[in-house]
């Protein structure tokens, strides 16, 4: 199973899946928090490739980081967990849920259950 991230790796993460590849700063002026210490991104960022989630290279005196761990894969484990630890290992508990707490209509229901099945299909033709 994929490792949890943290809250601060996860927002980290989440700019690398977003931009490929970034510097320190880069990150820093993405999450939007410019009073976030430079060094605080640098030590979070350093857990990831200790954790081999991250990986770097130099280009000139700095370093890009990248994801080494796609979005869909940690998803598909974190999912997985969550299904698992709170919904009895049940994905329709999951759906069931979801679809109460976010009060959808038949409508959007029957929007979900296509989105699922083009997924489903598409994942079919891919292996």
């Amino acid at each position: 199973m994929t490792k949890r991230l943290t809250k601060a790796e996860e927002e980290i993460m989440l700019v690398l899946w977003k931009l490929k590849e970034a510097t320190i700063r880069e990150v820093i002026n993405e999450l939007g928090e410019p009073n976030t210490p430079y060094t605080t991104i640098s030590t979070v960022v350093r857990v990831l490739e200790k954790k081999e989630i991250v990986g770097h290279r130099a280009v000139g005196t700095t370093y890009l980081y990248f994801p080494m761990l796609e979005k869909k894969d940690y998803l598909k484990g974190y999912l997985s967990g969550l299904v698992s630890n709170y919904f009895d290992g049940s994905f329709s508990r999951l759906a069931a849920f979801f679809a109460k707490e976010n009060d959808l209509n038949l409508g959007e229901l029957q929007e979900l259950i296509g989105e699922i099945e083009s997924e489903l299909k598409e994942s079919e033709t891919n292996e």
